[in-house]
């Protein structure tokens, strides 16, 4: 058995013991996952602020809010200068490095964050609710913003941090209201929705697809797949694999070719996540396949390849802008200025009709193009980049 294909195997075992397994119930005729990530009021809900209008300034999607249920934080007013403590689930892949950079450039502009204390869990449960309470030990945050490695784990620790500071959660959620703001795009059901409704509308009749995962048991991860799957399911779509990659492109391009030469045609490839959507279009034009509908991100490497070989694809995001907002929302708290209670921000879908406004060529390849940051100190350099022509 190849490397390769044990990781198949592997990927298999791991997804039957971590996620339930798919129930077609009836529910109003349609069938329904039992997933415990699925719920139909918050899929529902999803899909229906994907066509609101967001509050705020039009130039900066950072600072919008969608359908906004607003907080009073006079409570936590405090004089300036202040320290912000962040712990971080880790930088662990280019999505979590660019926001990271783009937090860094915010936190500059404001000299009235005296300090900014990171930690980096390096994709650790463990480590992540021990660097929370090392910070709150200190004494010496005034606010905490979490951005956790996995919901339920780091729940309880995110539960002991608003007991004693002010807390914002952003990007992966937990299983508790208790923050101050928990800050994201839409979600989850609107990313994996506009992923499988594209493939759906687009898949010849009987087409096979093969589901690529990152990782179980993340929220915004579970939540993509689970809507995915719904519609999958509704519109009788043949999903011959989902599998797990780790993130990791050479295990994304094995998974592939594995597939490749057991099923011998694959029609699309629905993806939770972008950074390893090239290294599978590679797989194919390695294998001398045509390159099938793929979905992927706004990752410049993906976006430039899609234009230049005219690819039937769609990138819904999930912007890295949002790191910005978690700053700013830090900074509002502390100054007593009222903040949403859920800070839902835009989440744009890239498509051929809007493809050509995201391509940045002087950009590096695993660059997010939602970053919000062409206005931040240091944009392109900071970010990898060479300045525009």
């Amino acid at each position: 058995m190849t490397k390769s294909l044990k990781y198949v195997v592997l990927s298999m075992i791991l997804l039957a013991l971590v996620v339930p397994p798919t129930v077609l119930a009836q529910e109003g005729g349609q069938p329904k996952s039992s997933s415990e990530f699925f719920d139909p009021e918050e899929f529902a809900r999803q899909l229906a602020l994907l066509d609101m209008e967001p509050e705020g300034p039009a130039d900066q999607p950072w600072l919008q809010a969608i359908d906004p249920e607003w907080v009073d934080t006079t409570q936590y007013k405090k004089d300036a200068p202040w320290t912000i403590c962040f712990s971080n689930a880790g930088n662990f892949n280019p999505w979590r490095v660019v926001g990271f950079t783009t937090m860094q450039a915010e936190v500059e502009l404001h000299p009235e964050i005296a300090n900014f204390v990171v930690t980096d869990a390096e994709g650790s449960d463990e480590k992540q609710i021990g660097d929370i309470a090392d910070l709150l030990a200190t004494g010496e945050c005034d606010l905490l913003i979490v951005s956790p490695m996995t919901t339920a784990a780091l729940t309880p620790a995110v539960e002991q941090a608003c007991q004693t500071i002010p807390t914002i959660v952003f990007d992966r959620g937990v299983n508790t209201d208790c923050p101050v703001t928990f800050i994201s795009p839409i979600g989850g059901y609107a990313f994996g929705a506009a992923a499988a409704r594209f493939i759906v509308d687009n898949l010849p009749e009987g087409g096979k697809v093969l589901a690529l995962r990152i990782s179980p048991g993340v929220d915004v991860l579970e939540t993509r797949w689970a809507a995915a799957e719904q519609i999958f399911m509704e519109a009788g779509v043949n999903v011959i694999g989902v599998e797990f990659t780790g993130d990791d492109r050479a295990t994304a391009r094995s998974i592939v070719e594995d597939y490749l030469e057991r099923y011998g045609q694959i029609d699309a490839v629905w993806m939770d996540a972008g950074a390893t959507s090239l290294a599978v279009i590679e797989a194919f034009e390695d294998m001398g396949v045509e390159i099938p509908i793929i979905t992927g991100e706004d990752q410049q490497d993906f976006l430039v390849k899609w234009q230049e070989e005219g690819l039937t694809a769609i990138a819904p995001t999930y912007p890295t802008f949002q790191w910005r907002t978690a700053i700013l929302a830090a900074i509002k708290i502390l100054s007593g200025e009222p903040v949403p209670k859920k800070w839902v921000l835009p989440q744009p879908t890239i498509t051929n009709e809007n493809l050509a406004e995201y391509v940045q060529p002087n950009m590096p390849p695993q660059h997010y193009a939602l970053c919000g940051c062409e206005e931040l100190p240091g944009f392109p350099e900071r970010w990898g980049g060479k300045p525009a022509n």
